[in-house]
């Protein structure tokens, strides 16, 4: 663990802890917009956003430092940054009893727009892909585990637009948001990615960016692997130009 010399007391949150209509608990979450086309018919992609979308090892791993240093838990903050993916509570669940993990997934949380923001840059290739689909007539969707408000601060932060962004979903549970907003795409570094794909029916790009693999996003049942986003407008132009 790096130890941080910040005093652990938070100053006031940049933004509410909720976005309007999407509480940290409850009904699951149906979109958020962040810029772009309004929804409508056609082409649709939707991205994963850590790993795929986002390098936001830096942030998550200042903020996991944090706390840390708050809690008197050791936490291997480099450890967690090697396996991005998976929900907030399964990592908790890693470094605190059971019991305490909601309390210290909120407080995380809350955290979050302090320590893990401004660190956290783009993707290479991330920008490209996403006007990849706009070239192409298409609408841009983030289907991401994170929490749906900190998902958003990343987008802005960054100028990365998508026309919905949709939180706390994870593996199969992705399928839901795809199928909502019609995506036929869905592209992610992650097995998980994969299987969110598979499960809504929609064709599975995913990127070898993350902690998983070519090897083992093959495995998974990806259709096609890429080294990165650089080479996905190239796919999208050849996907589409097969029907």
């Amino acid at each position: 663990m790096t130890s941080t010399t910040h005093p652990p007391t938070d100053p006031a949150p940049t933004v509410p802890r909720t976005v309007p209509g999407h509480p940290a608990t409850g009904p699951e979450p149906t979109g958020h917009r962040v810029g772009g086309a309004a929804p409508g018919g056609g082409l649709v992609v939707g991205f994963d956003l850590d790993m795929t979308l986002i390098d936001s090892r830096p942030g998550i791993r200042a903020c996991y430092d944090a706390l840390a240093e708050e809690t008197g838990v050791a936490i291997d903050s480099e450890l967690v940054v090697s396996r991005l993916g998976p929900p907030l509570t399964e990592e908790l669940a890693h470094w605190f009893p059971a019991e305490r993990v909601p309390a210290v997934a909120d407080r995380y949380r809350g955290m979050y727009p302090r320590w893990a923001i401004e660190p956290t840059g783009e993707m290479r290739g991330a920008g490209a892909a996403l006007d990849a689909v706009r070239a192409a007539g298409g609408r841009t969707l983030v289907v991401t585990a994170k929490w749906e408000p900190n998902a958003v601060l990343h987008l802005r932060h960054l100028g990365i637009e998508a026309d919905a962004v949709v939180g706390n979903l994870w593996a199969e549970g992705k399928a839901a948001a795809l199928r909502t907003h019609g995506a036929t795409v869905y592209v992610g570094d992650h097995v998980g990615d994969v299987r969110g794909a598979r499960a809504a029916g929609a064709v599975s790009v995913a990127v070898a960016t993350g902690p998983c693999s070519a090897e083992e996003l093959r495995a998974a049942g990806a259709d096609v692997v890429l080294a990165d986003l650089t080479g996905f407008p190239g796919w999208l132009a050849a996907h589409a130009a097969r029907g």
